[in-house]
């Protein structure tokens, strides 16, 4: 079994012996080959039918599959000064000819279900771990009423019904890692579907540890102290000065007027950035009535895009200090890590393929699909610690056999004495996965990485299996 699997699930508790033993095999079994199918993983008949008796049983739950790799994520947590907490959304399409799986996601012709988790990592993007995941399937009757009734029907329930929930209860549990790591800063970070203003409310200090924030904002809102909104506020504010932030690439995307977006091209834009705080509005309520809130708010705007190309706009709101240049820059920069939870979407979903899973039931879906969230993060930590801390021993992450049958079979000569660097190792490791490491071609990516570290289980077992001597008279 990996040395790191062990460590993992140290505390695994499903309240029997042989749940927790068959538990951290399964998660070895699938982090070995996390692009194949559970019966090619799992090698056989036997370990295949015991893996599917897990995945029903029970008393083995999302939560409690994640709860082991959170509780080692809290001590790697502990020991950074600042962490930032992304939570986001993504669909996970189950859509089969012959059955239907879970809930229709955005029409009744998709199926599947919906996983939010909340993606902890340092302020260099280094993932520390998943310290909550919410999973849920919409109900199929809600699909046969038409989308007037499901509207008014939307505007009538309790925010606490509603699936935008969900945010609020992602804050939350970032509020619990700050409590269990009170000397350290936790930010959480939401997109701007988490715009919602009972989040912000959320976000006020009150008893207890509270996380700070920043949301990305969709709306312009009313404040109570000004004639104007809040982006005509911002924008009669003087600059406090300029930054360069990076713009990922983006396809096009076809929904409503909300959520349609351009394509573009992944480059860098020149932004001036102007802060405030305000005094929000409360938005009127169903049954009840909201209290004005005070936020820091920020405007990062592109003055003068690229021919052809979107400028770029950002209101970002937060719980953080923006009184100076400094501290805006810092807070606009901690809202850039955000796009590591798109990238870790990205390695679940075809790094680890989940949306080709067979499973009947959703329950033993969401299940299966915990265990691979933690794979996942595997595949990321390996790579952005390597970027980060170059000259860390590989030792660190890789064991013996891994590291000394990747040298060997990159180089064609006997390996090190003494462990490489994660800076030697990572592209020696992303090359057994098409990484090419030419001039300009920039660090190995994480579909590259994936790919050479299920490799590089096939050659650590056959180096383990058949010992150093014989490897290496095979070269």
């Amino acid at each position: 079994m990996q040395a790191w699997i062990t460590m993992e699930t140290n505390d695994a508790d499903f309240g029997d012996e042989r749940l927790d033993a068959r538990y951290r095999m399964i998660l070895d079994q699938l982090s070995d080959k996390p692009s194949l199918s559970i019966p090619a993983a799992c090698g056989g008949n036997a370990e295949t039918q015991a893996a599917y008796r897990f995945f029903g049983n029970e008393k083995a739950t999302p939560a409690k599959v994640l709860q082991p790799h959170r509780n080692a994520m809290m001590e790697r947590v502990r020991a950074e000064a600042v962490v930032i907490a992304a939570q986001d959304t993504t669909e996970v399409n189950l859509t089969r000819k012959e059955e239907k799986v879970g809930g229709p996601l955005n029409d009744d012709q998709h199926w599947g279900l919906y996983d939010h988790p909340l993606l902890v990592m340092t302020p260099q993007r280094v993932p520390l771990g998943i310290a909550y995941a919410k999973m849920w399937s919409r109900d199929p009757a809600e699909f046969a009423k038409s989308s007037q009734e499901r509207r008014q029907e939307r505007r009538k329930k309790p925010f606490e019904e509603k699936e935008s929930y969900r945010w609020l209860e992602g804050y939350e549990a970032a509020c619990q890692v700050a409590a269990e790591a009170p000397n350290t800063k936790v930010v959480c970070v939401s997109d701007s579907e988490g715009d919602i203003y009972e989040c912000i409310l959320a976000g006020v200090p009150g008893e207890g540890p509270r996380a700070e924030w920043i949301v990305r904002g969709c709306q312009d809102r009313s404040l109570v102290e000004e004639d104007k909104n809040l982006l005509q506020l911002l924008a009669c504010q003087v600059p406090l000065g300029t930054m360069t932030v990076w713009v990922s690439q983006r396809e096009a995307s076809t929904g409503d007027d909300r959520k349609r977006r351009q394509s573009r091209e992944s480059r860098t834009a020149e932004v001036t950035v102007r802060s405030v705080r305000t005094l929000l509005n409360p938005p009127d309520r169903a049954g009840k009535k909201l209290p004005p809130v005070y936020v820091q708010a920020i405007l990062v705007r592109e003055e003068k895009p690229p021919a052809g190309e979107e400028p770029i706009e950002w209101l970002l709101l937060t719980s953080l200090p923006i009184e100076t240049f400094e501290a805006c820059c810092t807070a606009v920069g901690y809202y850039c890590c955000r796009w590591e939870i798109e990238v870790y979407f990205r390695v679940l979903k075809s790094g680890c393929k989940i949306e080709e899973l067979q499973f009947e039931h959703a329950d033993r879906m969401q299940v299966c699909l915990a265990m691979y969230m933690i794979v996942a993060w595997r595949v990321l930590y390996v790579l952005m610690l390597g970027r980060k801390c170059p000259e860390l021993s590989c030792e660190a992450v890789f064991s013996e056999a891994e590291w000394k049958s990747v040298y060997v079979i990159a180089n064609r000569t006997p390996a090190p004495k003494k462990p490489p660097t994660l800076e030697v190792m990572i592209p020696m490791i992303a090359g057994m996965g098409g990484y090419l490491g030419r001039k300009g071609d920039g660090p190995p990516g994480p579909q590259t990485m994936w790919i050479g570290m299920q490799r590089m289980r096939d050659f650590a077992t056959a180096w383990t299996a058949f010992g150093p001597a014989q490897a290496k008279r095979c070269v």
